[in-house]
């Protein structure tokens, strides 16, 4: 047989499986409650389309649900039945993606995409925000993924619509309501767009402050007059306080050569409520950020106005007021907690001591 003919052959072999296969394909009607979807804000759905506009337009919430009719049935306490969770459409159950921080029901719920439902009462709904996703309806849900709840208001309206429908309406610019509406039905759900962030974990390294005098601190139980005078702060340091933690501090976790922040997490502040002396410089009254560069055998403190920072990086020199080389020493015993303590020499001389692991340094402060 020439190639011509065995070419034929595979070809027509290769229709015919073509074909059967075709044949065995069924694609799907239209579902019976199409999938839709509803954004906020609105015109969030086509920026693609609003030229210069879009760069002052952010998608806020999309919600990705599918919407069953109304077929002449009874809904509400029907077809779905009061006290019982519903998915809030049909099918698949319905997508809440976030693309903030909200808080819905007194809960702070992160941006991301999360499914929603409700259980449904005559005059009210009971709604549940879960973590949980990829999953058809209500059944067998896991309720322990619930990150918010709440109940809301359903009333009856005059309108009717034959198709589930959802949608928003903007309150102010920080507050939108999610729309649900079916039949004679509507409940809106209250999303607040700027919710407060409470940060409800314990610091790894949780801050302190120390004053000087040190009854400064307590100045409102002076005696009298004379004691409430002689209470007036003079050195006020706010910092963050990490844990050795079975680490090499110097050396190790904090490379020679380095910058340090003297502490951990924000700048380390410290206040001066009067002009001060430093390493020989006049440093009048005010907040200064306190960092340091660390060598072996000795620190170079750095007191500088970058107050607004988040430690030392990106640290700008410019902002440095003085330096002030101290040699390190031992401490007594090793401090696990990261420590600073202001050491009265005498009435016009303050040492501000910084301790951790088993290295110390201090910096003299000369006061007016």
């Amino acid at each position: 047989m020439d190639f011509k003919n065995t070419f034929l052959l595979t070809f027509c072999a290769l229709m015919i499986a073509f074909t059967v296969q075709a044949q065995d394909l069924e694609f799907p009607a239209l579902d019976a409650s199409p999938m839709d979807q509803a954004h906020y804000p609105r015109e969030s759905a086509y920026l693609n389309y609003m030229g210069d506009a879009a760069k002052d337009l952010q998608p806020k919430i999309k919600v990705l649900y599918c919407r069953p009719q109304k077929k002449e049935r009874e809904i509400f306490g029907g077809l779905v039945p009061y006290g019982k969770e519903w998915r809030l459409g049909a099918n698949e159950a319905t997508e809440v993606t976030f693309y903030q921080n909200v808080e819905i029901g007194g809960s702070f719920v992160p941006a991301g995409t999360y499914t929603i439902f409700a259980t449904v009462h005559p005059s009210s709904w009971d709604i549940s925000i879960s973590k949980e996703r990829f999953i058809a309806g209500t059944s067998n849900r896991k309720k322990d993924m619930d990150v918010a709840h709440t109940t809301i208001a359903a009333e009856g309206v005059s309108e009717g619509l034959e198709a589930f429908t959802i949608g928003f309406q903007k309150i102010n610019d920080g507050k939108v309501h999610m729309v649900f509406h079916w039949d004679h039905t509507r409940a809106a759900l209250p999303i607040n767009l700027n919710p407060a962030y409470l940060d409800a974990d314990l610091n790894a390294s949780p801050m302190d402050l120390v004053q000087y005098p040190a009854n400064s601190r307590y100045r409102n139980y002076a005696k009298d007059e004379a004691d409430y005078e002689a209470r007036a702060p003079k050195i006020r340091i706010v910092f963050s306080r990490p844990q050795k933690k079975d680490r090499d501090v110097f050396g190790g976790l904090l490379k020679y050569g380095e910058l340090w922040r003297v502490g951990a997490n924000e700048t380390t502040i410290i206040t001066f409520f009067e002009d001060v002396m430093i390493g020989g410089k006049e440093i009048k009254a005010g907040k200064y950020g306190l960092t340091a560069k660390v060598n072996e055998g000795s620190w170079d403190f750095i007191v500088h106005t970058n107050i607004n920072s988040w430690g030392h990086y990106n640290h700008d020199e410019s902002t440095n007021v003085v330096t002030v080389n101290a040699k390190t020493a031992k401490t007594p015993s090793t401090v696990e907690a990261m420590s600073i303590l202001l050491e009265e020499k005498d009435a016009n001389n303050v040492n501000i001591i910084v301790a951790w692991d088993d290295t110390m340094a201090k910096l003299p402060v000369q006061l007016k």
